[in-house]
């Protein structure tokens, strides 16, 4: 992520902390053991061959970057730079660089987001729950939260919308077992086991994003009748795959006598519809920030 992509105010923000001008004697050695990780981190796991492949670079280089901390009561809280400070506890260093800096629990869980998300470190599930404490913690918008992170308020709309899946699917997207796009495709299941059912047959044989919508499609024809049939021309049926991808939910394109129809398009709950709206019209709704 470019630092011209960011939100209003997160260039400098991340000039202070991220990537900051250092002062004669501002860097100081502190013990490791006095250092507590941030508490706003999003992320819960690192993969340890790369942080021993970092931390065989640190011992080749030296670290060229301090971490920066804040000062707590009897401690420091890391405010960015966990896995240089992981990698050197793995070389056995008693004390590291460091920057102190002042900061509030929104600017950890700020900058967090966005030291992760620049290394495109964080799974779709850890990122939304990130927006998410942003969200609840704080009291900000999605529009607040997509200019403080860099991000389109629809994608930040489309993550939270995760946060509403089975906790069984949210575990397989969080292990990599299905993707962001194999979850969307779920939300259009009402029945939260019949979701849970199809997200696990469909980790376990490997189903496609397109799989898991035909069978999605399958259990909703159960539940009712259509009087109109959904288009089998093969042109419409890939404009319809093409508004899928756009929207991130489902559309069904409706053939009628007379070369008329219908075009379908499914939303889940007020938020979802302005983000669709948005995504149509290039506009917020005038519902965003209600």
């Amino acid at each position: 992520m470019s630092h011209d992509r960011l939100g209003k105010g997160l260039g400098a923000l991340l000039g202070d902390y991220l990537e900051p001008d250092l002062q004669p004697g501002e860097v100081q050695k502190i013990r490791i053991g006095s250092i507590l990780p941030n508490p706003m981190q999003p992320r819960r796991s690192f993969v340890q061959a790369e942080l021993e492949e970092l931390a065989s670079s640190i011992e080749a280089n030296g670290l060229l970057q301090p971490i920066v901390v804040r000062a707590a009561a009897a401690h420091y809280e890391l405010i960015a730079g966990e896995r240089r400070l992981r990698a050197v506890g793995i070389l056995g260093w008693d004390e590291v660089p460091s920057i102190v800096r002042e900061a509030s629990d929104k600017t950890l869980l700020v900058l967090a987001l966005v030291e992760n998300l620049q290394r495109e470190a964080l799974n779709p599930l850890e990122e939304a729950e990130g927006y998410a404490s942003l969200s609840e913690q704080f009291d900000m918008k999605q529009a607040d939260i997509a200019a403080a992170v860099g991000k389109n308020r629809s994608t930040v709309a489309n993550l939270l919308r995760l946060l509403k899946l089975p906790v069984s699917v949210r575990r397989l997207v969080e292990d990599g077992s299905l993707s962001a796009g194999h979850a969307r495709a779920l939300l259009a299941v009402d029945d939260a086991l019949r979701a849970a059912e199809l997200g696990q047959q469909a980790a376990k044989e490997g189903w496609s994003v397109r799989e898991i919508e035909r069978r999605v499609a399958g259990t909703s024809k159960k539940k009712r009748k259509r009087k109109r049939r959904a288009t089998s021309d093969p042109m419409v049926k890939a404009f319809e795959s093409q508004l899928r991808d756009h929207f991130s939910t489902r559309v069904t394109i409706r053939e009628q006598v007379g070369r008329k129809g219908t075009i379908e398009i499914q939303y889940h709950g007020p938020e979802d519809f302005e983000r669709i709206y948005e995504l149509m019209t290039g506009q917020e709704s005038s519902r965003v920030g209600e």
